[in-house]
């Protein structure tokens, strides 16, 4: 795989950019300390912060000329849409403009558990029958996103002919209207009516419409058609008091999707397309990454505009430039957190979400690119080296404000080679209410979920409730830089430091990758140096976590300061520390592509370490 071609913001080259360095053990067998092979003359890394939104001049909206500015003041100000399109003559009767191609497909097995009465989501059915639509017995979140939002009508579109599923979707929509019959005053009053519930839901409607409108039932097909006005004018007057900027910009392509799609809405389009391109820049870093971090909202966001895109070429209408734009710049990122096999990372509350789901979105935005490995503002570091795929989370943790399952990963990384996982984090916390039991959401957001170091088993940033975050890692130092070895063994070497545990310990935590070339060999170091000049007096409990990838078998050394590790692929590697501290094997948890839990292994090298710091150095190789 080439690592990237594209552009990479990045601090500017310095002298001393490239060392040299022999990669290996040192002359008495020990390992060679990583931070030993830093060059002399190393300059700096770069100050990483929580990531800016772009810039409204980056994304402006859509230029119009003076008569459509004003229409669109007008609708802003609250003056119908009828009546600012055609004046003197009577509203035209409910109907769709056209009727739009659905550009992403569903999962057929999930769609088959639809026909036979059943939703299943993260590998749990759920009886339609005892489905609450009211929303009064609260669900799991996953199950309430999915029956709220209507996402489960691409499911149900992939699995057969739309006459054969058409009546299974008008039953469900059906009880959905029946318990639902009118918008509430005001947003937040049951789940269904959240922007982002309420956003995604009107988009599904109108994408899906042949399903929900095709039948006899002209009773149906009326009621239908006015809970989608309805909504539309619902998401006019709420869509500015989103939960979060995800749900935000699912409120605008609800709106701008009703403009396109229902009739006399061109008003409404202008209002929502100045909204949305708005919302998106305050949502999407300079890199492309979405602010919340989170790979999964990075998904939906592409999602929801490669949707929206097909309402447009529905009415054969040309997609906004920038909205075109803002879909080319989030996929490159998205693509940074890719392993050798093609599916994800476990990050921000994601899961290992399969290469084939990702392809086809990456298929359906009609994007053409290779995966950045600098994505600095996103906060992501890729380094690609043959075989082996290494990510490296080297930012602080999102703001409150944009967390949608925030975690405490600063520091902690993942590494494949030839596609197998080796080194994971747990994630899941997603999906967590599936087959993974929602207790376990907030422990699977913790530090000790993911790859990296702890102390004194608390997390570098404080895991809230309802997927916040608060106070601890505020800002990240990070370096890359390429490492020329003997005989061309040359490496890459990333070094990253936080201050999450400055306030509470006195100390920070720095760590050093080292990948060399050939994807053999991983080499780290994980430092805890003074915050201040004079170190605290005392001992402090540490543990460095590595999660092992599912069906790797571990094995202890017999003087307890390594394991060896046989891979599902046949391959056998070896883990090796040369810190006081002990590995140790215990046990963890993977969530897989559909978010299903798998037990798996974890090695942990844990004891006291000095307030005054320490170092503790470790060596991941191949063997044979």
């Amino acid at each position: 795989m080439v690592d990237t071609l594209l552009p990479v913001r990045a601090a500017p080259a310095r002298s001393g950019e490239t060392a040299a360095l022999a990669l290996g053990r040192g002359d008495e067998g020990g390992l060679v300390s990583a931070a030993d092979e830093r060059p002399d003359t190393a300059p700096p890394g770069e100050l990483v912060e929580p990531g800016r939104a772009l810039a409204l001049a980056d994304f402006g909206p859509p230029s119009i000329g003076m008569s459509e500015r004003l229409v669109r003041m007008a609708y802003r100000l609250g003056i119908p849409g009828a009546t600012l399109v055609s004046p003197f003559t009577k509203p035209a009767r409910p109907r769709l403009l056209a009727t739009v191609s659905s550009p992403l497909g569903g999962n057929k097995v999930a769609g088959t558990a639809l026909r036979a009465g059943h939703f299943l989501v993260h590998g749990v059915k759920s009886p339609i029958a005892q489905i609450d639509f009211a929303g009064a017995g609260r669900m799991a979140p996953p199950l309430e996103r999915t029956v709220h939002s209507f996402a489960w009508l691409t499911d149900l579109e992939a699995c057969a002919p739309r006459e054969t599923v058409a009546p299974v979707a008008e039953r469900v929509l059906t009880a959905w209207l029946d318990a639902n019959p009118k918008p509430p005053s005001k947003p937040g009053k049951g789940p269904a009516w959240s922007i982002d519930n309420a956003g995604n839901r009107l988009v599904n409607w109108l994408v899906h419409a042949p399903l929900i409108l095709s039948g006899e039932n002209r009773a149906l097909r009326s009621r239908t058609f006015d809970a989608m006005a309805a909504h539309a004018r619902w998401l006019d007057r709420h869509v500015g008091r989103a939960e979060d900027r995800l749900a935000e910009v699912a409120g605008w392509c609800g709106i701008v999707a009703a403009g396109l799609l229902l009739p006399q809405g061109k008003p409404r389009r202008l209002f929502g397309e100045s909204g949305l391109i708005r919302a998106l820049g305050e949502m999407v870093g300079d890199d492309g990454g979405v602010l919340s971090r989170s790979p999964l909202c990075q998904m939906e966001a592409i999602a929801l505009l490669v949707r929206l895109r097909a309402c447009y070429l529905a009415v054969k209408r040309d997609m906004p430039r920038a909205l075109e734009t803002m879909i080319d710049l989030l996929v490159p990122p998205l693509l940074a957190l890719t392993h050798g096999d093609g599916s994800l990372g476990s990050w921000q509350g994601g899961w290992a979400i399969d290469a084939g789901e990702l392809a086809l979105l990456v298929e359906a935005s009609g994007v053409r690119t290779r995966p950045l490995r600098d994505v600095r503002q996103w906060g992501y570091q890729r380094v690609v080296a043959q075989k082996g795929v290494l990510q490296f989370d080297a930012a602080p943790p999102p703001l409150a404000k944009h967390a949608r399952t925030g975690c405490a990963s600063t520091l902690a990384f993942e590494f494949s080679h030839a596609g197998q996982r080796i080194v994971v984090n747990c994630g899941g916390a997603g999906c967590a209410g599936g087959l993974i039991p929602a207790r376990l959401e907030q422990g699977l957001r913790a530090s000790a979920a993911h790859s990296t170091l702890v102390l004194d088993d608390a997390n570098s940033t404080a895991v809230l409730i309802n997927g916040r975050i608060g106070s601890g890692v505020s800002e990240v130092d990070i370096d890359r830089r390429t490492l020329i070895g003997e005989k061309n063994a040359g490496a890459t070497r990333l070094e990253a430091s936080h201050n999450g545990y400055a306030s509470r310990f006195g100390l920070i935590h720095r760590r050093i990758l080292i990948l060399r070339d050939d994807g053999t060999e991983l080499r780290g170091e994980d430092l805890l140096v003074p915050a201040s000049g004079k170190g605290k007096s005392g001992k402090v409990g540490f543990a460095i976590r590595f999660h092992l990838g599912a069906g790797i078998e571990a094995g202890l050394s017999e003087d307890g300061k390594g394991a060896g590790l046989a891979l599902p692929d046949g391959s056998y590697w070896q883990f090796r520390t040369g810190s006081e501290g002990q590995v140790t094997i215990e046990e963890s948890l993977w969530a897989d592509g559909q978010g299903r839990p798998h037990p798996i292994q974890q090695l942990v090298i844990q004891g006291l370490v000095s307030r005054g710091g320490g170092s503790f150095s470790w060596l991941l190789k191949k063997m044979g």
